[in-house]
């Protein structure tokens, strides 16, 4: 990992991906946090569980916008493999309220 994220969230965020922690992912969000993937609104809990906890997900951070809330990385996981993803976080008192990912 080149970069990491200097917004406290996003940066929970990350570390819960990529440890595969599941209370600990969850725990950066807000209760009604809401996610898109590819433009299209997910249910987050489904997405997670399909896309992170049940496939193995991995974010290796290649660049971070100053705001450290929005991110490119290498996102790897046992369905699809590596592919080159843009992610941008809203953060609302200090938890998740909304992510957004792509490809990138």
């Amino acid at each position: 990992m080149t970069a990491y994220p200097s917004d406290p969230a996003v940066a929970a965020f990350v570390t819960a991906v990529n440890a595969g922690d599941k209370a600990a992912f969850f725990a950066t969000l807000t209760d009604d946090a809401t996610m898109s993937d590819d433009g299209s609104d997910r249910d987050l809990s489904a997405w997670a569980e399909r896309e992170i906890f049940s496939s193995n997900g991995r974010m290796d951070i290649e660049d971070v916008s100053p705001d450290g809330r929005a991110l490119t990385a290498t996102y790897t996981n046992a369905t699809w493999g590596g592919m080159r993803t843009r992610w941008a976080f809203t953060v609302t008192d200090g938890h998740i309220s909304r992510f957004e990912t792509e490809q990138a």
